[in-house]
């Protein structure tokens, strides 16, 4: 595992690919002594570093960063039946402290609703507390038996962003709801990753929620990855945690709700969408080195080269881009695959010729050549920057609008996520007909409501009985 130099398996075969990438890149290392539990390698936490300063970025325009404690004492865990009942089989329990028996087992959260409401509790008091927007980014545990995968299913999350909001009326929850939603997309809009909102049925929502809006992109291999989430919690929580307000009219209400998602798993998604044979394609807002420099010195010009590539170093980086110039002796062609498997956005290649001539060649990572002039690099890099951004998010769209397919039949449905897509079908929102779906696929009904620009809102009859149904997304997901 620490030879890099061997060829990737081809995308095609997404697990292989998958799995071979995230050390080969250095983006995780799969090899801690704990299943389901894995370490973040310097680039690959550096990713991680501009992925979540972008989210913070956005979170930050009305919440707040705090952070509650990793611990929850079972008394307070288990004061939600409904919400505990979802996670009961996922807890992690401390027992002991060094050799003695706790008096009270803690739970590691495996989300923070009990940890954080019986404080909401203390800090809300009147209307004019409201509304009341928080988040935290940590790490959650839950005991997954099934396969674990790094990102993707965990037993460490260890990049759990979640919000919680507290508002007067269920009114004022549901505009913060799609105020949540408007952020997601935009987050994952600069990460160039399509998603499909959808509203989850009912047996599968957040336990404790009024309903739950999911956010899903779709993988190479057609199975969809949950990447987002926003409940509308309405009082639930609010009645087991006595989270009330005084109103303007000094009556005592029960406060409504909101939580809201997001964990590594979009980074998971930001490595498969755009990665290709080669490696790692990264947009530039996430690249954690944006250019890299390759010298090409030959012979007696080898100071001149190196003299120029520092000059061309210290003005892009004066320009506010992350550079990296490869001084390392080993052969081109070996600084080429490292940084094309590592998805660098654009590779400047600089060598006498290209000092002599005024220029300087870009290869951008998206597969295109070109050169710049060097009078004009700051300006031509920017350009070349928001061109491969361009390219990137263009794939990635036209990946995801060709795996939407449409499916009046059960027939064609399963055809349809056999070949590797999500089907679009017409549902009832019945619990016996999406019971049987699901049955028949090995699928799952993703959601109703679906809000894609590739989906369109429509009314037919229902796939298996005839009922009148909404368009309803069907897929097989991680």
């Amino acid at each position: 595992m620490d030879d890099d130099t061997g060829t990737l398996p081809p995308k095609q075969d997404f697990a292989g690919w998958y799995n071979d990438i995230l050390w080969r890149a250095q983006i995780m290392d799969v090899r801690y002594p704990v299943k389901g539990l894995y370490v973040w390698y310097p680039y690959g936490f550096a990713i991680r570093k501009f992925v979540y300063y972008r989210l913070r970025d956005l979170l930050d325009r009305d919440h707040e960063e705090t952070l509650f404690p990793l611990l929850i004492p079972e008394h307070e865990f288990m004061k939600e039946a409904e919400h505990i009942k979802g996670f009961e089989d996922e807890v992690y329990w401390v027992t002991h402290g060094g050799m003695t028996p706790l008096d009270v087992k803690l739970a590691l959260r495996p989300t923070s609703e009990t940890a954080i409401y019986p404080m909401y509790a203390l800090w809300l008091r009147s209307h004019a507390d409201l509304p009341m927007k928080y988040y935290q980014i940590v790490n959650t545990f839950r005991y997954e038996t099934k396969q674990t995968r790094p990102l993707i299913r965990l037993r460490e999350i260890t990049s759990f962003m979640e919000s919680h909001t507290v508002h007067a009326t269920w009114d004022d929850a549901e505009a913060q709801v799609e105020y949540e939603l408007c952020l997601t997309k935009e987050f994952y809009d600069g990460l160039c990753i399509p998603i499909v909102i959808s509203k989850r049925p009912d047996w599968d929502k957040f336990p404790g929620a009024d309903y739950t809006m999911a956010v899903d992109a779709i993988m190479p291999n057609g199975k969809t990855l949950q990447i987002g989430t926003v409940h509308h919690l309405g009082t639930h929580f609010s009645k087991t945690f006595s989270i009330t307000f005084e109103d303007k009219n000094g009556v005592q209400q029960l406060a409504n709700q909101t939580c809201y998602g997001i964990s590594e798993r979009c980074i998971a998604a930001l490595i498969s969408m755009h990665g290709d044979d080669k490696g790692l394609i990264l947009p530039p807002v996430t690249a954690p080195i944006q250019v890299v420099i390759v010298p090409i010195t030959v012979g007696k010009r080898h100071d001149d080269v190196m003299a120029a590539a520092q000059g061309l170093e210290g003005d892009l980086k004066a320009a506010g881009f992350r550079v990296k110039i490869d001084t390392r002796d080993i052969r081109p062609g070996a600084k080429y695959y490292w940084w094309e498997l590592r998805g660098v956005p654009l590779r400047l290649e600089l060598g006498p010729r290209d000092l002599d001539s005024g220029k300087v060649m870009a290869v951008k990572r998206t597969g295109e050549k070109m050169s710049l002039e060097l009078t004009t690099v700051i300006e031509g890099v920017g350009q070349v920057l928001s061109e491969i951004t361009k390219v990137i998010r263009g794939r990635a769209e036209e990946h995801t609008k060709s795996h939407l397919c449409a499916a009046g039949s059960v027939e064609m449905l399963n055809k349809t996520l056999n070949e590797g897509n999500v089907a679009v079908v017409h549902w009832c929102k019945g619990r016996s007909c999406g019971d049987q779906i699901e049955e028949m696929t090995s699928a799952s009904i993703l959601g109703t409501d679906v809000r894609s620009q590739y989906v369109p809102d429509s009314d037919a009859p229902c796939i298996l009985c005839g009922k009148p149904g909404k368009a309803t997304l069907v897929g097989r997901a991680y």
